[in-house]
């Protein structure tokens, strides 16, 4: 057997006896990475020890607590671009973040598409199997760099109302029929288009990341039922904003109860969201919230 295809060989028996790929799917083979590996044979210790460590932390029996900007050591989770032009671009993107020091990097399945008249539509939801292809790009870049870094899909259908396509049969049953003046699809948001694309996603992630509007543990618990009952060692997150948003003197004590319930369902708390250094820098703060809303509950 050539070197190539021994090397193969171990990468696929690696995929199906190591637990930490259990449930994942992967639309391409161990020679397709192999062959590509060997062009980028450079040593990655530091990479794959935080993506480790931020594995067994979400592992971990109880939820993980948001770390804070002076957590310098604190693993890495970053949000990547949402409107990407193609898989290429995802591969590419995945590549640079893992090389800035990201653990975990987060894709949405929404984003914000501008019109013909050059200007922002407001969010809309990519297909369901257009995300699913930049999950799969994405794992594909960090098998090539040999980095298990978690794979994360959040979702924001539970209020966004247009779709960029129709392209995917999954996505039909919550059209409306109708399209806007800039020819989105108008779609019914909701839990439950929240529930049928995370199952969709699942294969390819790692953690599924539920978004809704305000603090909503029924639907928080909805979700991670329904999810768990198909994928019971799935990894969950939940945002939303936060739980004492307009309370005059907010405490301590209804974030930890808030948190606490969602632990008990199994959601956990990795670190918070932060954009990674430049490709040519490792640097990158750990704790710098990547938006406004970026939460300590997800």
């Amino acid at each position: 057997m050539c070197a190539i295809g021994e090397q193969a060989a171990l990468l696929q028996r690696e995929w199906q006896t190591n637990p930490r790929w259990t449930g994942i799917t992967r639309d391409y083979s161990a020679h397709d990475v192999i062959r590509l590996r060997l062009g980028v044979a450079r040593e990655r210790d530091a990479a794959r020890r935080d993506a480790s460590r931020l594995w067994d932390l979400l592992r971990t029996k109880g939820a993980v607590p948001a770390i804070s900007p002076a957590a310098d050591q604190a693993p890495l989770v970053t949000d990547a671009e949402a409107d990407l032009d193609g898989l290429p671009d995802a591969f590419e993107l995945m590549t640079a973040m893992i090389e800035a020091g990201a653990a975990g990097v987060r894709f949405d399945d929404r984003l914000s598409p501008p019109t013909e008249a050059g200007h922002r539509a407001g969010k809309a939801l990519v297909p369901t199997g257009q995300l699913i292809g930049t999950l799969t790009a994405a794992r594909f870049a960090a098998d090539v760099l040999g980095v298990p870094t978690l794979i994360i899909a959040r979702t924001g259908a539970h209020t966004t109302s247009l779709l960029t396509s129709a392209a995917d049969e999954r996505d039909h049953e919550f059209l409306t029929g109708e399209r806007t003046v800039d020819g989105f699809h108008r779609m019914r948001p909701g839990l439950y288009a929240c529930v049928t694309r995370s199952l969709a996603f699942a294969p390819y992630a790692d953690l599924l990341w539920l978004d809704t509007p305000a603090p909503d543990l029924g639907a928080a618990r909805a979700f991670a039922d329904i999810i768990r009952s198909q994928h019971p060692d799935k990894p969950l997150a939940y945002s939303c904003p936060s739980p004492l948003a307009g309370q005059e003197h907010p405490g301590e004590t209804s974030v930890a109860r808030f948190q606490r319930e969602l632990a008990a369902m199994g959601y956990r708390f990795p670190p918070a969201t932060g954009h990674p250094a430049a490709p040519e820098s490792s640097s990158a703060p750990a704790g710098r919230p990547a938006r406004d809303d970026a939460p300590a509950y997800a």
